[in-house]
């Protein structure tokens, strides 16, 4: 069974950076789109960066600039470049996996379990 596993969340200071990496894994024979999506206390789960098997990206309008997405379709790994942090940006990280093909078996998407960024001010 497919399944993601996220890392580099921590803690950093605001202007820092980090570099989130996401791989999927369970006989992987092809994922369409790769992403991440973030949920802040109290706020809706929100989509960060996508980035399809051809490689164009998505961004959401206030990450544009500062975060980088880029995948690795032979290691089925996505990374999630982050510069210039805030404190606004400190959130739960979650990978996402869409059109998974694993095992014979197909999944319409899939997620992590996250990674926690959390922004000192």
């Amino acid at each position: 069974q497919a399944q993601l596993v996220e890392s580099g969340g921590g803690l950093v200071q605001a202007g820092g950076s980090l570099r989130l990496s996401c791989a999927a894994s369970g006989s992987i024979f092809s994922i369409n789109a790769m992403g991440w999506d973030r949920q802040a206390p109290g706020k809706e789960r929100e989509l960060v960066a996508r980035v399809s098997s051809d490689r164009s990206t998505k961004y959401a309008d206030s990450m544009k600039g500062r975060f980088t997405i880029s995948r690795d379709n032979d290691k089925n790994t996505v990374y999630l470049q982050m510069n210039s942090l805030r404190p606004e940006d400190t959130a739960v990280y979650y990978c996402r996996a869409e059109g998974v093909w694993s095992g014979g078996r197909y999944t319409t998407a899939l997620w992590g379990q996250g990674t926690q960024v959390t922004v000192s001010s």
